[in-house]
Parts: C-alpha cells; sequence; structure tokens
C-alpha cells in the first residue's frame, strides 16, 4: 500500500478500508510511517471526518496494535465504566463496590490524574500501601472472591493510540470526534470489557464543553461498540460545576465512603445510581433501570456496597480501618475557609477552575513527573442556586503549604458567581445514548 495515497484518499473525503486503517496504525506504531505523514493523515480525518464503520476499524487496529488484557476466566459478564474526565468525579470509588455487592463482576483498569482532572488510582492510593500493580492472575484471582479490583493499565495497552495521541497535542488535531472517540473505546476494549457505560461529561469541567457535542461524541463511542460486540451505553451528565463537594484525593475518598453509606452529596449519589443501574442491566442483573437502582439502594442500606470497598483494599494491600476510620486518611495540616464577600445567590461555579485551585494547592498534577499531595485540596460548602451571606463560608481550603493560599483564594472567588436574583441549579443528567436512540431528558 501507498501512505500518500491513502493520506489523499482521506483528503478528498473518501472511506479507508479496513486493511487501510490497519496499514497505516501498524506502520506508524512500528516506524515505518513518519510522523510527517501521520499528522497529515489526522488533518485529513479533522476535515473530513470518519464514518462508522471507519471509526470502529480504527478502534480495533489501535487494540491490536499492543497487548490485550484476557478477563475471560472472570466467571459473569464484565462492565466497565468510563468516564470522559471532570472535577470531583468519585463515581469510580462508589459505583465499584455498589454494582459488585449487587453480584456484577467489576475488573476496571484505571489511570492517573493530570491537569485539572482527577485520576481513580491517585484517589485509592489515600488508603494506606494500596496497589494497583497487581499481576493479571492476582487481578482476575480477586475479581472472582470478591467481584471486585481496580488495577493500573499495563504499559503495552494501545500503543498505537498514546503515539498518535502525542502527535494530535502538538499538532492541532485532538478536537476530532472520531479520534476521540477511537482512542477512549481502544483502551476500554483492550482492557477485556464486556459491555461498557460510558459517562459524557458537557460543560466548564468537561473536555466537551457544549451538549451536543457531547452527544456527538456519545454517539460515536456507542456506534464502536456496536460495531465491534461491545454492547455500550451512554449517559450524558452534567459537568458545570463541580460533582459532589469535595475536590482532592483523600478529601473525594471520605465523600465516597460517605455515600455508600447513604451519606453523600446528591448529585453524586444520583449520577451514581443512574450509572450502576445501566451497568446492572448490561450485566443480565436486572430488566429495568427501576428495578436495578432498588438493587443498588438496597447495597447501600445493609452496607454491603461499603462492606465491598473495605474488601477491595484489604484484597489490594490497604489498610481497610480507614474505611470504617476516614479520619486515619492523609490528613493536611491546615483548614482555610474562603467566605462570600457578598449576598445572594450562587449562579455559576467554575468547575475547571475549581479543579484547577486544587491542583495549585498539590492535589494534581501539571506534568506527569509531578508528586501529588493526597491531603489536599478544596471542598466547597454551596451548589449553583444555593442562597448566601455575606462572610457565609463557600468553600475549605485543605492545605500543606501556605505559598499558595492567597492566589488560590483569589481564583476560587472569582471562580464562584453571585447574583442577587434566584438561580436554578443545571439539570445533572442530560441525555441517555443508546445503540438505537438518543433520549433527552
Amino acid at each position: 500500500m501507498n501512505t500518500v495515497e491513502i493520506i489523499r484518499k482521506k483528503r478528498e473525503g473518501q472511506a479507508l478500508s479496513k486493511e487501510e486503517i490497519e496499514y497505516l496504525i501498524q506502520g506508524y506504531t512500528n516506524g515505518t510511517i513518519p510522523d510527517y505523514q501521520m499528522s497529515a493523515w489526522a488533518m485529513a480525518v479533522c476535515f473530513q471526518g470518519m464514518n462508522e464503520q471507519e471509526t470502529a476499524d480504527l478502534t480495533m487496529a489501535m487494540v491490536r496494535s499492543g497487548d490485550q488484557v484476557d478477563l475471560s476466566s472472570i466467571r459473569g459478564i464484565k462492565v466497565d465504566k468510563h468516564s470522559t474526565g471532570g472535577v470531583g468525579d468519585t463515581t469510580t470509588l462508589i459505583l465499584g463496590p455498589l454494582v459488585a455487592a449487587a453480584g456484577v463482576p467489576v475488573a476496571k483498569m484505571s489511570g492517573r490524574g493530570l491537569g485539572h482532572t482527577g485520576g481513580t488510582i491517585d484517589k485509592l492510593e489515600s488508603f494506606q500501601g494500596f496497589s494497583t500493580e497487581l499481576t493479571t492472575e492476582e487481578f482476575v484471582d480477586l475479581v472472582n472472591r470478591i467481584q471486585l479490583a481496580v488495577n493500573g493499565q499495563t504499559a503495552n495497552l494501545t500503543p498505537a493510540d498514546k503515539k498518535l495521541y502525542a502527535l494530535r497535542d502538538v499538532t492541532g488535531t485532538v478536537d476530532s470526534i472520531p479520534l476521540i472517540a477511537s482512542s477512549i473505546m481502544s483502551k476500554k476494549i483492550a482492557t477485556g470489557a464486556d459491555a461498557i457505560v460510558l459517562d459524557v461529561k458537557t460543560g466548564d469541567g468537561a473536555f466537551m464543553k457544549e451538549e451536543e457535542d457531547a452527544i456527538r461524541l456519545a454517539k460515536a463511542m456507542v456506534s464502536i461498540g456496536k460495531l465491534v460486540g461491545r454492547n455500550t451505553i451512554a449517559v450524558i451528565s452534567d459537568m458545570s460545576q463541580p460533582l459532589g463537594y469535595a475536590v482532592g484525593n483523600a478529601l473525594e475518598v471520605k465523600e465516597a465512603i460517605d455515600t455508600l453509606k447513604g451519606e453523600g452529596p446528591e448529585d453524586l449519589t444520583e449520577l451514581t445510581l443512574v450509572l450502576g443501574s445501566h451497568m446492572l442491566c448490561l450485566a443480565g442483573r436486572a430488566q429495568t433501570a427501576e428495578e436495578a437502582r432498588a438493587v443498588l439502594e438496597q447495597c447501600i442500606r445493609d452496607g454491603s456496597a461499603l462492606n465491598k470497598l473495605k474488601e477491595m483494599v484489604q484484597g489490594q494491600h490497604g489498610d481497610p480501618n480507614q474505611v470504617d476510620h476516614p479520619e486515619l486518611l492523609p490528613q493536611a495540616k491546615e483548614q482555610i475557609v474562603v467566605r462570600a464577600e457578598q449576598e445572594g445567590y450562587i449562579h455559576r461555579i467554575q468547575a475547571e477552575e475549581i479543579g484547577l485551585c486544587a491542583m495549585r494547592l498539590g492535589a494534581g498534577r501539571a506534568t506527569k513527573e509531578d508528586q501529588i499531595d493526597h491531603a489536599v485540596g478544596v471542598v466547597l460548602h454551596k451548589k449553583v442556586g444555593n442562597p448566601v451571606k455575606k462572610g457565609e463560608p463557600l468553600a475549605t481550603l485543605y492545605v500543606n503549604r501556605n505559598e499558595m493560599v492567597n492566589e488560590v483564594t483569589q481564583r476560587l472567588l472569582q471562580a464562584i458567581e453571585i447574583q442577587t436574583r434566584p438561580a436554578q441549579p443545571p439539570k445533572l443528567i442530560r441525555a441517555i445514548v443508546t445503540p438505537t436512540e438518543t433520549i433527552r431528558l
């Protein structure tokens, strides 16, 4: 095959064959196709797009470029959940134990955080000794024993995607629905999921700021799932303000524990129940979302979901006592209250800026090499729509280093908009995308 002809074909808006896509991805992965040719192809895709079959073929070519996790020895239908990233998004820490307590195996591969979004592994490492470097045998055995394990991704998982993403990042070709969708789905498929529930965020703190773009991305990923034999559904959820109240690793773990006790924030609890209900349905544990929700709510009430979290922490070499006693989690040296400078109603909380404030305190990474502080972060006291009085606490900063406090305080005050007229809270669940329809809520 001829790389230049493939680039020209895509530039002119023609569909590429499975063989042509495979040739490109293999050649780029092994180095026989140079960066400049792949950049030209990626730009052609940005302008011309890809049809559903092309996008599915691209996804599977990236899956085949590296290791694939074999979870076939895990009993039952393995349902994975993927979030497109947000601020205060602690759902995995709640969903895993909750869905496992309902009898559905959760074998999850997760990553670390970068920038304003947090990583599940970073949060779990707030538990003393917790390991996400289990061998495949240990990982499978733990899921078969307790229905739940969360592991780090293997180094050679979808290497084509890693290489292509790095190229897109420096060539202005990140914002392409087919390239984004295939990147996300290739990792989910390579990690062995039988079925996938996608939490596609929209709003200020999300990658997809506009709801229509989020729906387009969700449709592309659900289509990939259908074409490659993975039952997939997507939930479009709000990220115009942080999810829950806590932003920061140990702080979010505590909020997850509270939620498993039935004492968590309303929005975090609701989103978890919606996502979990779809996971149970895809696994055949329930026939309807209503039936599945009732099962999950019972797992919270009877304490089995919280006990499942303790089993996982112990099974992955962490300290389960920290689940019963969250005060044993990493604690910041100082708590600084940020107070409202005027009376009114909360109209806006810029999610991305709140995430960046937590990162400046040490809760996140600006680069992959940065070390994070598990104890620090931000806990909000208000949500959009809430009334507030002058001098009332808006947020508490959990800090170990004081040099960033003044800057973070000012940024946080600017990120929380207060007006005199009442405000409506944003709708949490915007739409459900299935292989056959898009249901706007």
